[in-house]
């Protein structure tokens, strides 16, 4: 072994332990900090009394249940990309993927995707790149659908969501300012060019010869949403889907006196302006949403007039409730997998 190869592996080692520190550790991090602020003001007695006298939990296992089915819509929806690329796999495997990417995510953020990735790929003999595409498509149909809903909201809802955003001004200017920067168009347009150019470039290196095959892969599997068959359906399954995440919320509000007033005297406006903040926070890198979720709960709550104690307690519930599921769901989902492991034959791409 060289001098060369000796001095770079503790570079390497060093790089490696640093791309772990900000995959997993800051967004542990950013929950821990978030939780701690989130209780730190908190009376803890008080919050658990109000959840004890004051939550009719029937409505909360009805909103967990319309969650189960957020879940098996999104696996429906997925498995549409998939055949579309030729990977025909059973509904079932697909429920389970999204069931284990959510119970992944609680302990390391965004690697849900990537073990749901792998599990299929794995699973149905399939190019971990063309999954991994479509997946990609699947969530970035997420954040085009809060795009849309958001836009909704602060038309309907302009005094309670400006409100919002006038508490944190000083962010929004800098989003702003970068938004409307020439510079960042330029280099978005050029990073698009150098790729374009990379792809169709011949080469005889075997290893950018493989990444261009990757890359081509992971854009084969994200573009079949343009020209798959059953758009349509795809389409009534995204509606599904968020559906059943603004009804569970809605649903939730029920749960509690101090939330049904709040439907009543604003109607449910206040709900979507709720789920539509909270939708936003599920963007800020944490373990699952926990800490971000909340904060956003009990902002939208505050708007509409709610004291902090019982906007905690309404949203620490309802995230509490919601994570106990995911790791009920998680856990049912490796014992599956663990007992056909043996039993199920590897089924190749039709």
């Amino acid at each position: 072994m060289s001098n060369a190869e000796v001095s770079n592996k503790p570079k390497s080692a060093a790089r490696n332990v640093l791309t772990y520190i900000l995959k997993y550790g800051v967004p542990l991090l950013i929950t821990v900090l978030l939780c701690v602020m989130l209780f730190r003001d908190v009376n803890f007695d008080e919050m658990m009394d109000i959840i004890a006298k004051q939550c009719d939990f029937t409505f909360i296992g009805i909103a967990l249940g319309v969650a189960v089915f957020s879940h098996i819509f999104r696996a429906m929806r997925w498995q549409i990309q998939l055949r579309a690329l030729g990977i025909d796999t059973p509904l079932f495997p697909l429920i389970l993927s999204i069931f284990g990417t959510y119970a992944v995510n609680l302990v390391l953020p965004r690697l849900g995707e990537i073990w749901r990735t792998g599990y299929i790929s794995k699973r149905q003999d399939a190019p971990f790149a063309t999954v991994f595409g479509s997946m990609v498509a699947d969530r970035l149909a997420d954040t085009v659908t809060v795009l849309l809903l958001t836009v909704v909201t602060f038309l309907l809802a302009s005094h309670q969501i400006g409100s919002y955003l006038s508490q944190n001004s000083g962010t929004l200017e800098w989003v702003f300012t970068v938004a409307t920067s020439p510079w960042l168009w330029l280099g978005v347009a050029a990073c698009v060019a150098v790729a374009w150019w990379f792809l169709k470039r011949p080469t005889e290196n075997r290893l950018i010869g493989k990444l261009q095959h990757f890359v081509k892969g992971l854009w084969q599997g994200f573009a079949v949403v343009a020209t798959m068959r059953g758009k349509g359906r795809w389409i009534l399954l995204t509606l599904c889907i968020w559906g059943c995440y603004f009804f569970q919320l809605y649903i939730a509000f029920y749960a509690f006196g101090f939330t049904t007033d709040i439907i009543r005297e604003y109607g449910i406006l206040a709900v979507l302006v709720t789920f539509v903040l909270s939708s936003l926070a599920m963007g800020v890198p944490s373990n699952g949403g926990i800490g971000p979720w909340q904060w956003s709960v009990i902002v939208a709550l505050g708007m509409y007039g709610l004291a902090q104690e019982p906007a905690t307690a309404f949203a620490n519930l309802v995230m509490g409730c919601q994570t106990l599921l995911l790791i009920a769901l998680g856990l049912f989902t490796f014992v599956c997998i663990a007992l056909t492991k043996n039993s199920t034959p590897k089924l190749r791409k039709g």
